[in-house]
């Protein structure tokens, strides 16, 4: 019986040492981590290749359900096949075990849980979003530069004496900035003498 781990985080900057650490401490031979991987999306390659690998008699251990599930009949699917191949679940942070009545029924109540709670996560951003429109306001990032510091920008670009390096030292921003507020349908090419 080999254990095999399955780890994922979200976004690239995430680290995923915290569920490397505890798969490796409960003993996982083989551990496949998907990384950039919103739990919405489809795609997971490591998730696919973790369940190609995994034989009868094997464990399938991840350290809380919200790392395998896209959603709650996703999470149910996947339970059911590895059933139907005598591959077990165990599911670190709840405790779960699928290879046990009591655990198959832990399990279905903690993945209705989790589905509600991600359900409830959304519809109060979704909610939030739609009061802040309401209120005049969007999301997102606020400019690097304001509106005078583009200008400021542009003028200095066109005159033919700085770079771009210079321009972005001289405001603070990285030169990608200062390319972005240069692109060509904003600057207007110096006149002709």
């Amino acid at each position: 019986m080999a254990k095999v781990g399955y780890a994922r985080v979200s976004t690239k900057g995430q680290n995923d040492d915290s569920q490397v650490d505890e798969l490796t401490a409960y003993g996982c031979d083989k551990i496949f981590i998907d990384h950039g991987v919103s739990g919405k999306h489809s795609s997971r390659p490591e998730l696919d290749a973790c369940l190609a690998y995994l034989r009868e008699g094997d464990l399938l251990v991840i350290t809380r359900l919200s790392r395998a599930m896209r959603s709650l009949r996703h999470l149910l699917e996947l339970a059911a096949t590895l059933e139907e191949r005598g591959v077990g679940l165990v599911v670190l942070k709840q405790d779960i075990r699928t290879d046990t009545p009591s655990g198959r029924l832990v399990f279905h109540i903690f993945a209705a849980l989790d589905e509600f709670q991600r359900e409830l996560i959304v519809e109060g951003t979704r909610e939030g979003l739609e009061a802040a429109r309401a209120r005049g306001r969007t999301g997102g990032r606020r400019p690097s530069l304001t509106p005078a510091q583009i200008s400021h920008a542009r003028r200095l670009y066109a005159d033919g004496r700085h770079t771009v390096a210079d321009i972005a030292g001289l405001l603070g921003v990285s030169r990608q900035t200062v390319y972005r507020c240069l692109e060509p349908s904003a600057v207007k090419a110096p006149a002709a003498s």
